[in-house]
């Protein structure tokens, strides 16, 4: 069975790249464009990871972290964090949150962040 990832991306042309290259990799990809949204979501698919964008209209990324991480159905949820915000408060308050790790998109291709979600769900 493919294991699904929880794709929170608000810029549609690159979640429809990352869900076409996660999808290429053999991933279940559900993607949705706001925190509100991915919460329900996390909810009711129960992925196997959640991608997170941290800007994000509406409630940001860390706003996404922070309730995932209160609701006991998805506490567990391993979440990386993939974003061009490079700012080191964030950083430190997506890892006090659990995510497994904070990637500046800019430094990653695509195929790059498949390799390294292929990682985490081994």
């Amino acid at each position: 069975m493919a294991k699904k990832i929880l794709l929170i991306e608000d810029e549609k042309v690159l979640a429809e790249m990352y869900q076409e290259k996660l999808t290429e990799a053999g991933f279940e990809v559900i993607w949705t464009m706001e925190a509100k949204d991915g919460l329900e979501l996390a909810r009711k698919e129960k992925p196997d990871l959640v991608l997170l964008d941290i800007l994000l209209p509406r409630e940001n990324g860390v706003f996404f972290l922070n309730q995932l991480r209160k609701d006991p159905q998805t506490s567990s949820i391993p979440v990386v964090v993939f974003s061009n915000y490079d700012d080191p408060e964030t950083k430190k308050k997506s890892a006090r949150l659990g995510a497994e790790e904070y990637l500046i998109k800019t430094d990653y291709t695509p195929q790059e962040i498949v390799e390294k979600i292929k990682g985490y769900l081994k």
